[in-house]
């Protein structure tokens, strides 16, 4: 009688980072012989493998109640099941969560994958990309071009937590670009700490803008894009390689943080307003159509009602594509830390509630605009009685959406490409036609 193969599901928690790396684990474990899963809601599995993020307080508190959860599926279930804790968290606080979690069987900081992978008797590639099992639907995938940042921003972690930058070298990453390409993905994403300051350590300059040329000219991808850049030393010709190849996508995300001078010399983050004014600048003559994502940080110590009205006006001015808005979290080692966290939590909100306010407006200007405008989109699933699908100028997950009414006639497809026409908007969706 053939014995069935142990079930392991792996949950991830977090960043796209955190997803390659639990890609990658499971590539590993399944070439061992084991049966894999991406599934929060999965409880049959003899194995279960949370991969944590220890970012900010919010993703921490996540990280641990998804714990506490498989620690209550695993009291119910069978005693043979076991519980693995891996990932940022556990790289920051494995001994606390060892002592406070005794019912998780093992814990692996974001060094250890090869322990890891060892420990259920498979055999581990030092080359972490040797092996992959994507979790993403099969037309788009992550690309993670290095690990680590040099970065001393002093509200972050992530050097603490994954190091110094590490990049990959060129031919490595066209060959898995490749390899993806030939899999089935049509949009890859270009993902790691920190793309901007791609190629430093191993070249000695910055080589981003080669590297998505490179892409472009040989991965077959029809859509690239880039993301977690830097706005400090924003390589000009990264900048040059989106605005010259059809299948980059007009698309940065790039986290600013704030606009005020002095904020951001606190945060450390390299730049002032007029260096960040005159990037914005340079990226919108370069690329006219280019679609601006950015994340905001309010009630950092010692943001005042000045700043973040400067903020807000700041917002109204640049008219971002698209935004997100965080709030300051204190993080133990970080330089900020030591500034204490004197915003309470109900202004932070506030401050929230007012940005997005400003940013969804705008969003429903700029989404207006579209109607009557012609856009190739993406398919990413079907949904009640629509096909969601995007434009070039969305990432998936959280960005805008395309809505596509099934009407019945003929069928789309997950994962193809359609010419449509926008018919009507929402503040965070437009609503289109396929083009007959």
């Amino acid at each position: 009688m053939t014995l069935c193969p142990m079930k392991i599901n792996i949950i991830t928690l977090g960043c796209s980072k955190n997803i390659v790396d639990s890609e990658h684990i499971a590539g590993h474990l399944r070439k061992a012989g084991f049966q894999l899963f991406f599934d929060r809601g999965r409880n049959d599995c003899d194995i279960v493998i949370v991969n944590t993020c220890g970012f900010i307080g919010d993703a921490k508190e996540e990280s641990v109640d998804v714990l506490l959860e498989q620690i209550e599926v695993k009291r119910r279930g069978r005693k043979q099941r076991r519980l693995i804790a891996v990932g940022c968290l556990i790289e920051r606080y494995r001994d606390e969560l060892q002592q406070e979690l005794p019912e998780v069987d093992a814990f692996y900081g974001v060094h250890q994958w090869g322990e890891l992978v060892r420990s259920l008797e498979a055999e581990f590639h030092e080359r972490l990309e040797a092996e992959r099992m994507q979790s993403t639907p099969r037309h788009y995938a992550y690309l993670k071009i290095s690990e680590g940042c040099n970065r001393s921003c002093s509200y972050c972690a992530i050097p603490l937590i994954r190091g110094r930058h590490v990049s990959r070298p060129i031919d490595e990453l066209v060959d898995e670009a490749r390899q993806m390409v030939a899999d089935g993905v049509k949009e890859i994403i270009v993902i790691a700490q920190d793309t901007t300051y791609y190629g430093m350590d191993i070249y000695g300059e910055r080589r981003l803008g080669t590297l998505l040329s490179r892409l472009a000219e040989e991965s077959g991808a029809e859509w690239i894009r880039l993301h977690y850049t830097y706005p400090s030393s924003f390589p000009q010709d990264a900048i040059d390689a989106i605005a010259r190849y059809d299948n980059i996508c007009k698309y940065i995300d790039i986290p600013l943080q704030h606009i005020d001078s002095r904020i951001l010399t606190s945060m450390q983050r390299g730049i002032d307003r007029e260096g960040t004014l005159q990037l914005l600048d340079r990226f919108r003559k370069a690329i006219p159509d280019v679609a601006i994502r950015t994340t905001l940080i309010v009630g950092y110590p010692g943001e005042t009602e000045k700043e973040f009205e400067e903020l807000k006006e700041f917002v109204r001015q640049a008219r971002f594509s698209r935004m997100g808005v965080f709030a300051y979290s204190p993080e133990e080692g970080t330089a900020a830390f030591e500034l204490g966290d004197p915003v309470s939590d109900d202004e932070k909100q506030r401050r929230i509630d007012e940005l997005m306010a400003i940013q969804e407006e705008i969003s429903m200007q700029e989404n207006l605009s579209c109607v009557g405008q012609h856009f190739k989109v993406i398919v990413d699933r079907r949904e009640g009685d629509y096909w969601i699908a995007r434009t070039q100028y969305d990432s998936p997950e959280v960005d805008d959406e395309v809505l596509i009414a099934d009407k019945g006639s003929t069928p789309l497809h997950v994962g193809s490409f359609y010419n449509v026409v926008v018919t009507d908007a929402l503040e965070h969706d437009l609503l289109a036609e396929v083009e007959q």
